[in-house]
Formats: structure tokens, C-alpha cells, sequence
């Protein structure tokens, strides 16, 4: 079983990510946030370790090109809980490091910040996922916390990225606070997408969700065009401002960014 895969194997044509890899050290995730898009993965909720997993992550690495560009993680976030104690992310990371890959690391969690030192040492940026959404994030950290732990990745000098991700419509579309307050390099973001089980718990704590003429896109709920339009231009007009690039997830629209996720910010991207 790999665990470095492919990027996004099913090709969609809303992507923009240059071609890069996917990496999680755990299966599953224990935030148990309400809208995530991963829980038709069986047991998602139930945070696993995997076996054999440094010896089968050496194995993928020496298969890639040089200069590959590997996300970690997509969907299971690589700080959960047990991470503290367990240290299977931070080992992880002392393999990726020996091999030279260009690394995004994406997590809500305040656990990166004892890895900074090892970071500094890599061509990686650090992206934090800040919501407000802390009602809909139940085991996360505080909207808060986060907040200190992307302004601390930045002042270590770690190219320090914000996912703005879920921007559900008169919920948090207007917490644009949230970036000035952490003043990152490069922002992510992307109107909530629903599928068929998110969109239950969802519409279970919002209601009004049921009555959205949402736009099919394969699996996935979307708001219509004109309202996803508007909010992004909100969020891109007040990134502009403060002179940030800003990049869309997934949404269609174009964006003013060298891409979407941040990896413009690795050192020895080309």
C-alpha cells in the first residue's frame, strides 16, 4: 500500500493545485469537524495509525522525482491529539527531510509548533486552517489558538499560509478579521462544499441549508454561482488591501495568485 499517492486521482477539472503528492501519517481523523468532506471514508472519525508506515514512506520516497512537491495532510490532519505522546508525525518528518521534498504541511492543530525547528530546516510552508467556525469543529483548537500558532509559524520565518476554508454565506463570510489579525503570506479559501452526509449534520445545526438552490457539481453541493462569486470577491478585495495573495479552492472562478494552495512560497519552487 503506497502512502505518498497521487494528488487529487480523480482529475478534477475545478483543481488548480500544480502536480504534487499526498501524504497522511494517520487514517482518519479526531476533530470531528461537522461539514469535513473525507467522512465517506469508513470510521473517519476513528483516528487509526498505520503499520509499517516509516519503513513504506522511505520506500515511496525514492521512487520520487526530485523537487516533488508533497502536501501533508489532505484530509487526516497530521497533529491529532495523540501526536504529543506518539511523535509519528514529527519522525515523519525527520525521513522527509533527509530526502529534500518540498513540503506543505496543513493542520488546525497547535502540536506543529513543536516541530518548528525541524520545519525551519526543510523547504516547507506551514498552512493553518482558521474558520471561527469552533461551533462546527467540536475536538479542534480555538478559532484563537489558531490564530497565535500562524502568527508564531510566521515570526519563526516559515512562509505561513491561511486556510480560509469553509465561508459558509451569513455565518463567517464576515470574520475577515481573521486575516488581518494573522497577516499570513498567502490566503486559501473556498465556500463551503457539501456532500450527502455533510450536508445531514450540517443542515441539522443550520436549517436554512435545506432550502439553498444548490448547484450539483459530481458529488458535491454548491451555493450558486452569484453568491460564491460575491463572498470570494469580498475576501480577495480585503486580501488585496492588506497585500496578500489570495487563491481559490476548487471554485471555477480565476484568482491573482501564483497558485492556490501557497506552494509559490517553497523555497526552490519552479
Amino acid at each position: 500500500m503506497r502512502v505518498i499517492r497521487e494528488f487529487d486521482p480523480w482529475k478534477s477539472p475545478l483543481c488548480t493545485c500544480p502536480k504534487k503528492y499526498s501524504f497522511n501519517p494517520y487514517t482518519g481523523c479526531s476533530h470531528g469537524c461537522y461539514y469535513c468532506y473525507a467522512t465517506y471514508i469508513p470510521d473517519f472519525y476513528k483516528l487509526r495509525e498505520k503499520k509499517r508506515l516509516f519503513r513504506e514512506l522511505e520506500r515511496d520516497l525514492k521512487e520520487l522525482l526530485p523537487n516533488s512537491l508533497i502536501s501533508m495532510s489532505n484530509s487526516s490532519d497530521p497533529y491529532p491529539p495523540v501526536e504529543r505522546e506518539r511523535e509519528i508525525t514529527r519522525r515523519c518528518l525527520e525521513i522527509l527531510k533527509d530526502y529534500d521534498v518540498r513540503l506543505m504541511v496543513v493542520s488546525k492543530s497547535d502540536i506543529v509548533l513543536r516541530d518548528l525547528k525541524i520545519l525551519s530546516e526543510m523547504r516547507c510552508a506551514v498552512s493553518i486552517t482558521i474558520t471561527g467556525l469552533d461551533e462546527f469543529e467540536p475536538y479542534a483548537p480555538s478559532t484563537e489558538k489558531r490564530i497565535e500558532v500562524l502568527k508564531t509559524v510566521k515570526d519563526c520565518g516559515i512562509p505561513a499560509v491561511l486556510r480560509f476554508d469553509p465561508v459558509i454565506p451569513g455565518i463567517n463570510d464576515g470574520k475577515l478579521e481573521i486575516i488581518e489579525k494573522t497577516m499570513p503570506d498567502h490566503v486559501v479559501t473556498s465556500t463551503l462544499k457539501l456532500k450527502t452526509d455533510s450536508m445531514v449534520r450540517m443542515s441539522e445545526r443550520l436549517p436554512w441549508l435545506k432550502k439553498v438552490s444548490f448547484e450539483r457539481r459530481g458529488a458535491y453541493r454548491y451555493f450558486p454561482e452569484g453568491v460564491r462569486r460575491e463572498i470570494l470577491q469580498k475576501i480577495k478585495n480585503f486580501c488585496e488591501e492588506l497585500g496578500i495573495s489570495v487563491g481559490f479552492c476548487r471554485e471555477g472562478f480565476e484568482f491573482p495568485s501564483n497558485s492556490c494552495d501557497g506552494s509559490h512560497l517553497l523555497p526552490g519552487n519552479f
